[in-house]
């Protein structure tokens, strides 16, 4: 089986994993390639990483899925061809890919660097379809053409392995922790201590906040305060929602699971926001009292701008902000989904594409 789009001129043919319809084992196969346009990269895949969203997708828990399905959204690799009109990029320099590929770069978003909420609809990496309509592949793939606009240059500082899952989970909290201004002075919860709240973690303490992870049990505690948390409490005991009553300016929810939302609302300061970047299937509720009586509010946040990912890779090279991976052969991937859904991860996994 070869996935194929509708212009098959001087198209790059690549392998890749596909899973052919929701929660079908992966299957090893090829997909073509555009043609290098002008303002084309065409990228040579070392390692991508695996996001829960990839899962979501794959399963179609959120619906809309395109099978087949070629996931992968934290991707890093090697330039090894240039259009003849980009400027930002040459052959053997190392990069990246995050969520999306491309955005009408002409809306209010786009223009103002947040092209993750452009108004004609930003191109995900995979499971979409281009201005074209063909759709779009990822990074469980040997390459990949991306316009040179939405590549990412990956710092010296940061090994290739690690940077992937950067691309995703770290600009997904890195980006909301900025725009709610952790920092100095702001006691910030981190909600999960899995690929995301790791993370986090390690971006809010660089950033100067205080942080407090809430975590299931106690499990993981020595590994977050290793990460830079300055406190862990464990969501199993009620007792933690009575001490930490309104001791909080932010929290970041980084769970695919259904919170009690009324619960952490309680942990908010007057003012204080609750950020959601975990996507459960089912609706979530609260009580609108919730938020009245301290007038707090309830925020989600998309990734961010490509502009603000550079920036994300900037700043973790320059503070030694690593995810913790574990890199795994591509015929692993089926087995590494079920333990992501297991929490049988630390904390993050990623492929070896040169394993395809």
């Amino acid at each position: 089986m070869s996935l194929m789009c509708n212009n098959h001129k001087n198209m790059t043919t690549t392998r890749v994993l596909s899973v052919p319809s929701a929660k079908a084992p992966f299957e090893k196969t090829t997909i073509e390639r555009r043609e290098l346009r002008p303002d084309d990269v065409l990228i040579d895949i070392k390692f991508s990483g695996i996001c829960h969203s990839d899962i979501h997708s794959a399963f179609d828990e959120w619906g809309g899925g395109i099978f087949p399905m070629v996931p992968g959204h934290e991707i890093a690799g090697f330039v090894v061809a240039v259009g003849s009109d980009v400027t930002k990029f040459a052959i053997g320099d190392r990069v990246g890919v995050g969520c999306f590929v491309d955005s009408c770069g002409e809306c209010e978003y786009c223009l103002s660097g947040e092209e993750q909420y452009c108004t004609k609809g930003v191109i995900n990496t995979y499971n979409g379809l281009d201005y074209d309509g063909n759709p779009t592949h990822g990074g469980y793939s040997q390459k990949i053409v991306v316009t040179e606009g939405f590549v990412i240059r990956i710092p010296d500082g940061l090994d290739m392995d690690v940077a992937s899952p950067l691309l995703c989970a770290g600009i997904t909290t890195f980006s909301p922790l900025k725009h709610w201004n952790a920092g100095p002075g702001k006691k910030v919860a981190i909600v999960g201590m899995g690929g995301l709240g790791h993370v986090a973690i390690q971006f809010a303490h660089a950033m100067g906040a205080e942080v407090t992870v809430l975590s299931r049990s106690m499990n993981k505690k020595e590994e977050a305060l290793g990460f830079g948390a300055d406190d862990y409490f464990a969501t199993s005991d009620p007792a933690t929602f009575t001490e930490l009553v309104g001791r909080f300016d932010l929290i970041l929810n980084t769970v695919s699971a259904n919170l009690n939302v009324d619960q952490y609302l309680s942990l908010l300061r007057v003012d204080g926001t609750l950020v959601n970047v975990g996507a459960p299937a089912e609706p979530d509720q609260y009580k609108v009292f919730s938020l009245i009586m301290g007038r707090r509010s309830i925020a989600g946040s998309l990734v961010g701008g490509i502009r603000e990912t550079q920036e994300m890779l900037d700043f973790a090279a320059e503070h030694g902000i690593v995810p913790m991976i574990e890199v795994i052969r591509a015929d692993q991937v089926d087995e590494a989904y079920e333990r992501i859904l297991r929490s049988d991860v630390r904390y993050r996994f990623v492929i070896d594409i040169s394993t395809l």
